[in-house]
């Protein structure tokens, strides 16, 4: 018999096909949800892709804004989103407008999704914040590819924005230590 140390435990595990259904009672506690006011806020919408270019149709999308957190004192959780995503791939959430030019994200994003051994890490930008060039998150991110963090103008107030797992354009991922 091996002695197990400590490298040889797994930190982590699948969420499994069956998210949807688990955190079910997450989005009927309204915490996924928008705001009860579209004052003053986003609506983010984009579609969450596979290696292969496949809408994945049972991740996990979560979000959290650090503006919401003094300023939705109704919600359980003040600044949380947590948005299953739909058949085609597609989440949609509405959030607090950033203040703006300051180049900070409009959320930091979790993604969990079947296969996925470990959630992955990132943040949305918006294409008209004045001060992105200055964000020292998205200054991390090589030239060539923060474009994959920064979501495009849709409509008034509204926002798409795309996650991409793995491939070409594969949305750049943070390790936080």
């Amino acid at each position: 018999m091996s002695k197990i140390t400590r490298s040889d435990i797994t930190t982590s595990q699948t969420i499994g096909p069956f998210s949807h259904e688990a955190w079910q009672w997450l989005v009927d506690t309204g915490l996924p949800g928008n705001l009860k006011t579209a004052e003053n806020s986003i609506q983010l919408s984009g579609c969450i892709y596979d290696g292969d270019g496949n809408p994945i149709n049972d991740a996990q999308v979560e979000a959290w804004t650090p503006e919401g957190a003094g300023l939705e004192t109704e919600q359980l959780i003040p600044g949380l989103r947590r948005m299953p995503s739909g058949d085609g791939g597609e989440f949609s959430m509405r959030v607090p407008a950033p203040q703006a030019g300051r180049g900070e994200p409009l959320a930091y994003i979790t993604v969990f999704a079947r296969g996925l051994v470990k959630h992955q890490f990132t943040a949305v930008f918006l294409e008209d914040d004045a001060g992105l060039a200055q964000s020292t998150i998205l200054n991390q991110v090589p030239e060539a590819r923060r474009a994959l963090l920064v979501a495009r103008r849709s409509g008034d107030g509204e926002y798409r924005w795309d996650i991409r797992m793995q491939g070409e354009n594969e949305t750049p991922f943070f390790d936080y230590v």
